[in-house]
């Protein structure tokens, strides 16, 4: 049997050029991630994290903060190709972009001491150093004119080919008279809908059972109020992507949370995974009396 291979993301380049947004990216959609990782360490850590075999995705920053010799990492990451795909991930910027980033944030460079807080000269000096992870890498980002939206795009595109995998649906049905949920993006009231409490061969059935959904779905208002709400959330979820947004709570509620609003759902969710692949749907208040 063939071990399939975890993976395994460096993410470097030159300060200020979005590593922290990059790495924020990268947990939001579901890689284990670790910041600033020294590369002595990185062996250590990645056996950890096999013994364990909890995590498939890790992510880690390594720049100028963690090592000046880039040349140990590269033979490093050479001897875990048998184990992991890697791939390097570098983040470069102009220099005046750079320059005018600095002054906006006050932050200081990693090596502005060594240059009496010239940060150009620390600039060019960290790109000497950055050198050899440079030219390893398997993709390089110029984010000098980009928005973080934007270099969110980039990274969901080198890393999954396209978006299906960075957007968390979450579904849930709910009653409203057991309050209604805190959490939620969206609140969706069906209660204009058809009850099928009132049909005494469907009321103590929910929303999962056959006959409910039938029922629920033999109204022409029920089928237009669906496609109304799969219609807006097609139209809308890549808004939120390209936004930087990465989780939706879709809440969609009946008077009790059994019949209507477990039967809007479980369709919703169907139709959901069939676009993105992290879809998840639970009910809250089913079967509560």
């Amino acid at each position: 049997m063939i071990k399939e291979k975890k993976e395994l993301v460096i993410i470097t380049g030159l300060s200020g050029a979005g590593k922290s947004t990059a790495i924020g990216f990268l947990e939001d959609v579901g890689y284990y991630c670790i910041d600033n990782m020294p590369p002595l360490l990185l062996n250590t850590f990645l056996d950890l994290i096999e013994s364990k075999n909890e995590k498939s995705k890790i992510a880690v920053v390594i720049d100028a903060r963690s090592t000046d010799n880039f040349d140990d990492l590269i033979d490093l990451l050479s001897a875990q190709e048998e184990n992991y795909d890697i791939r390097v991930i570098y983040l470069d910027i102009k220099t005046h972009i750079v320059l005018k980033r600095y002054k906006l944030t006050r932050r200081k460079h990693p090596y502005a001491d060594l240059f009496n807080g010239d940060i150009e000269k620390a600039m060019e000096f960290e790109k000497k150093i950055l050198s050899s992870i440079r030219s390893r890498a398997d993709n390089v980002i110029d984010t000098s004119d980009i928005k973080e939206s934007e270099l969110r795009d980039r990274l969901s595109h080198i890393l999954f080919g396209g978006d299906r995998d960075i957007m968390n649906i979450h579904v849930m049905s709910f009653g409203f008279k057991h309050g209604m949920p805190t959490d939620a993006d969206f609140v969706i009231d069906v209660r204009c809908l058809p009850n099928p409490y009132w049909n005494e061969s469907l009321r103590s059935k929910t929303g999962l059972d056959e006959e409910v959904k039938k029922y629920v779905f033999s109204f022409d208002e029920s089928l237009k109020l669906l496609d109304k709400l799969i219609d807006m959330l097609d139209f809308l979820n890549p808004l939120y992507i390209k936004e930087g947004k990465s989780q939706i709570v879709l809440a969609v509620g009946c008077t009790g949370g059994n019949h209507r609003s477990v039967a809007i759902a479980e369709a919703l969710g169907e139709h959901f995974r069939k676009r993105w692949e992290n879809v998840s749907v639970n009910h809250r208040d089913i079967n509560r009396n």
